[in-house]
């Protein structure tokens, strides 16, 4: 049937108001999927909205850790104590080889979190896709260095030569993996900037459940010992990458990423490496402090470095769960600053605090309190438990100085201040330990491993102090700067 002008008019008005509400009921639907992961870090409850960044993110790094405490306890207990050495000795060199290039993420982070808070979206997708391009040339890089100098590096820390082979071996095919962790690392400290933790968890739940049945597979079945652990790490990575990738890509706006406009944009590398480098470099000198302590803790045989393997493992989920607070400093004090909400600083600072002192307090004292239960997971050997108790007794104890100190960095560098906290850290944590080490250590009274574990809970003291003085100085100084 022929329609009338007016009928057809009015059926192309129907067809067009249709089209418009089902655009507008999209974009709404993409606004409240958006909404539901990203958290406006400017107004409303602190505490409330801290809480709601902090438990994912907690959660995230205590099932990252619970993930590679599997690679642990599955070699401590089907490979044997040289092979949990092995593995264990790895862990302050991996850490040297990788906070330079995981302290940029903490420059794009930052930078992130400004332009979100700011809503300045061409400069928060130019960050966007700087940092990621970036992280794929840290992770190349990584993979380099790590295959090629393995052993030399091993030989370094007199790394016991019972334990020498399989600690190379591992390390090799550890960091074939790097391109991968480097993407999944700078893009969930991307998300984190958003507020989006909770995303990550999902995707790096994915992951550690395959790592941790290829650990199972690899090690037990195919008998394939520290090797298999270090191949199904690198499958594991892959994955949590591919997964974060497509997320960024999926998104419509803020944080989108497409592969066609990865480029360095020198702008925003210029203000990465401005935050970035002085956290890379404080990153690279704490992991040189350790890497000198693990080779002190070397020196005492394989026993107490088994020990102190396990110790460290299980005493790092009290540390990524007081982390949490410290990367909540950082994106909650760069999204305030950006949004120029200046007289919400303060209360962040105390919030945090008072969150990781609770959270440090309790976690490391239920540690110690369980310590040997939560040993025996990892090893039969009794020598090997009481090694790692002695480890504990001193580091878990204290570890709320560890998580303090640490929220005080995480607030200056949101402030836009890195090269401060970097020195402060530097001269007051890393300092100490080496003068220690290589002064009173070397005397017979004080040549106890007792002795070489209470560097840490001093260092973190006499840093937290100095981490209080400088912000009340720079809080002033800004104040008369914002008129607040």
């Amino acid at each position: 049937m022929e329609r009338k002008p007016a009928e057809t008019v009015g059926l192309i008005h129907g067809k067009r108001n249709s089209a418009q509400h089902i655009v507008v009921a999209y974009e709404v639907e993409m606004k409240t999927e958006k909404a539901k992961y990203e958290i406006d870090m400017c107004s409303g409850s602190i505490l409330g909205k801290i809480l709601l960044f902090t438990l994912p993110l907690m959660c995230s790094s205590i099932l990252q850790l619970l993930f590679n405490a599997a690679d642990i306890i599955v070699v401590g207990r089907f490979a044997g104590d040289d092979s949990l050495a092995a593995v264990g000795s790895n862990t302050a060199l991996i850490n040297l080889l990788t906070n330079f290039f995981l302290g940029l993420s903490v420059g794009a982070n930052v930078l992130v979190a400004r332009y979100f808070g700011a809503k300045q979206q061409k400069d928060l997708t130019e960050t966007v896709h700087t940092a990621m391009l970036l992280s794929l040339y840290s992770g190349i890089a990584l993979t380099a260095i790590g295959c090629l100098g393995a052993k030399q590096i091993l030989i370094w820390m007199q790394t016991p030569e019972n334990v020498l082979p399989l600690a190379a071996l591992y390390l090799r095919i550890y960091f074939l993996g790097m391109t991968a962790t480097m993407l999944y690392n700078f893009g969930s400290a991307i998300m984190r900037a958003v507020g989006d933790t909770r995303r990550p968890l999902y995707y790096l739940s994915i992951a550690g459940v395959i790592n941790v049945l290829l650990n199972l597979l690899f090690v037990i079945v195919f008998r394939m010992d520290v090797a298999g652990v270090a191949l199904a790490t690198v499958i594991s990575q892959c994955i949590s990458a591919f997964l974060v990738v497509r997320c960024m890509m999926a998104e419509k706006e803020t944080i989108h990423l497409e592969i066609a406009k990865l480029h360095i944009d020198a702008d925003k590398f210029k203000r990465i490496l401005q935050i970035g480098l002085p956290a890379s470099f404080q990153g690279i000198v704490f992991s040189f402090s350790n890497v000198i302590i693990q080779s002190s803790v070397n020196s005492f045989g394989a026993i107490v470095v088994a020990g102190n393997s396990a110790a460290a493992n299980i005493e790092g989920f009290v540390y990524v769960a007081m982390n949490a607070f410290h990367q909540a400093a950082i994106s909650f004090t760069g999204q305030n600053i950006g949004a120029a909400k200046y007289e919400r600083v303060n209360r962040i600072l105390y919030t945090a605090q008072l969150c990781v002192l609770v959270v440090g307090v309790v976690f490391g004292n239920i540690v110690v309190l369980f310590g040997h239960p939560l040993l025996s997971m990892y090893t039969s050997s009794r020598a090997v438990m009481e090694a790692g108790m002695k480890r504990m007794e001193v580091v878990c104890r204290y570890y709320a100085l560890c998580g303090m100190m640490d929220v005080m960095v995480g607030a200056l560098r949101g402030l836009g201040y890195s090269v401060m906290p970097m020195i402060v850290s530097l001269i007051g944590a890393c300092g100490l330990r080496l003068i220690w080490i290589f002064t009173f250590f070397r005397l017979e009274s004080f040549h106890t491993i007792t002795s070489l574990y209470f560097t840490y809970p001093v260092s973190w003291l006499i840093t937290f102090l100095t981490h209080v003085i400088c912000f009340v100085i720079v809080r002033r100084k800004l104040a008369e700067k914002w008129g607040c």
